[in-house]
């Protein structure tokens, strides 16, 4: 085990990040940043919805002068807003940014060589590697000690360096590594004013990630701050569960200063959800200096399910369950919220999330004879009519403890919604952690100023014709610029790849470039049926 992470201050602009400060919201805007008045207006939105900090794309130096422009437009409507600069690719956009916006964030994997540029690296070809990243980041180091400017760090699973995918492989131990090799660069230049994060749209590897760097910021002395969230986590009840699950399961440990829920869609609709969870620990009695006190943050370490014994389908090799109150009896039910067996009242222990405090309940299992067997059910009971409470709650309830393998079924009752729903959440929690996969699941972008498509409407006429195909992860993704890293683990990509064309991914290899849009589609089903995939759809229930 580790002791609690404590980060220290970073100040964006006249904002305090870290330490014992509130978590603070941010999103990201998604409009055309040559669009000043739109990109102006847009984030005066998610001011107005209790966005703290607000992220424009700087793709080139055209965009990445035109924020001086923005930051103009927000400042002459009295809107002091920090503002971060996105940069991807070009180190010179992000030396003109770091003299006009609060923060720049960097992706380590795409400032540095070039993933195909070696095969292999001697120990000499990888710290002339770093040699070479110390001398492109020196000019922007220089540029934002003079401006007071900070960076994010934010490394991305899946867009790791082929320096580091040599040594390390596509893990979080690379995540890490690449994050911390910057750090000590900056640490080396004197300048401190550093936020890291952890990406990933896979909610394990982005919690494994982040707390094996703070593990490892701790052992060598860093106190950065951290910035929390699970990357394009989809839409609707999807990106709302699979982001708290994430970013809560974190928060929970005390890890994280500063979070964005990246969901398609308006940027100002990420806002209310990113407000509820972090309402949770700034508005309540459990601030994060406290949770250290509750219990050390788990080992890192590979997933391993706890052992049990099956009891009556629960436990053993059966997938995580779900409990449903049913017709006045106690019930195993399935997706569709048929009765699948009724709790037995034996060989089972029923566990309660006390007052919502997942971590509290972690304290209950410490209790139990360690050579017990039997099956563990997780139950909480939430007073709430609000929905999106409902959803985020009970996702880092469930979630931060399914992540860890701890539990064989989950019972979440909720008198005051719909059993429907109820039973609709508790299956979209397991399938959030990979618990339990029920349904197909969907990697979506949020989208921003790269994006030269509708992903929206994109994203909900590919699910209507593959929401059937239960178990494949198939990503929709904004452009070229991130998208192939982002969706590391899909099994199947549509990624914009400029205007009115489209290129498909199998995995992590293109499948067809640069296609029409137009005919995208049917040609994203062809590749799923070529490839032995795809299943025809049984009724007309998708979910």
């Amino acid at each position: 085990m580790i002791s609690h992470y404590t980060s220290g201050i970073v100040k964006i602009g006249d904002l305090p990040v870290g330490g014992h400060r509130p978590i603070r919201v941010q999103s990201m805007t998604n409009t055309d940043t040559n669009d000043i008045e739109g990109t102006v207006a847009q984030s005066i939105r998610l001011v107005n919805a209790g966005c703290e900090m607000v992220r424009i794309t700087a793709q080139g130096i055209t965009e990445a002068n035109n924020l001086a422009l923005i930051k103009k437009g927000l400042r002459s409507k009295g809107i002091k807003i920090p503002l971060i600069a996105d940069i991807h690719f070009n180190p010179r956009a992000a030396e003109i940014a770091a003299a006009i916006v609060e923060k720049v964030r960097i992706n380590p994997g795409n400032y540095t060589d070039k993933r195909d540029s070696f095969k292999t690296f001697t120990d000499k070809a990888y710290n002339e590697g770093l040699e070479r990243i110390a001398e492109r980041l020196h000019p922007l180091l220089s540029i934002c000690k003079q401006n007071g400017t900070a960076i994010r760090i934010g490394t991305n699973h899946g867009s790791l360096s082929a320096r580091i995918m040599d040594r390390f492989g596509d893990t979080p131990e690379g995540m890490v590594e690449s994050a911390l090799e910057f750090g000590r660069i900056c640490i080396n230049e004197g300048f401190r004013n550093v936020i890291f994060s952890m990406k990933s749209s896979n909610v394990r590897v982005m919690v494994r990630s982040t707390r094996l760097l703070a593990q490892k910021m701790q052992a060598e002395g860093m106190n950065f701050p951290l910035h929390l969230g699970v990357t394009e986590a989809g839409d609707g009840e999807d990106g709302i569960i699979k982001s708290a699950a994430g970013i809560g399961t974190l928060l929970e440990e005390g890890i994280g200063d500063t979070i964005r829920v990246s969901l398609t869609g308006a940027p100002e609709i990420e806002i209310p959800v990113a407000l509820a969870i972090a309402d949770r620990y700034n508005n309540s009695q459990k601030q994060k200096s406290q949770l250290s006190n509750i219990h050390p943050i788990p080992e890192t370490g590979t997933f391993s399910k706890r052992q049990s014994i099956a009891v009556s389908g629960i436990g053993g090799n059966y997938a995580v369950g779900v409990i449903a109150d049913k017709d006045g009896d106690k019930c195993l039910v399935d997706e569709h919220f048929s009765v699948i067996g009724t709790l037995p009242h034996h060989n089972l222990q029923l566990l309660s999330i006390a007052e919502g405090n997942a971590a509290e309940l972690r304290l209950q299992l410490e209790k139990i004879n360690p050579e017990s067997s039997k099956p563990v059910i997780l139950k909480n009971n939430y007073q709430t009519d609000n929905l999106l409470r409902f959803q985020v709650d009970s996702a880092i309830d469930f979630g931060s403890l399914l992540i860890d393998g701890i539990g064989d079924a989950i019972w979440p009752i909720a008198k005051n919604i719909s059993t429907e729903t109820v039973n609709h959440t508790a299956f979209a929690i397991l399938q959030a952690t990979r618990a339990r996969i029920t349904r197909t699941e969907f990697i979506s972008c949020p989208s921003c100023g790269r994006t030269l498509f509708d992903i929206e409407k994109t994203l909900q006429q590919v699910k209507a014709e593959t929401l059937h195909l239960k178990g494949l992860k198939i990503a929709v993704m904004g452009c070229i610029v991130n998208g192939p890293g982002e969706m590391a683990d899909a099994d199947y990509g549509y990624v914009g790849a400029g205007a009115g064309k489209v290129t498909l991914y199998k995995g992590k290899d293109i499948a067809h470039k640069n296609i029409s849009q137009a005919e995208a589609i049917p040609v994203l089903i062809d590749l799923i049926k070529k490839s032995g995939d795809w299943k025809e759809r049984i009724g007309t229930d998708l979910e």
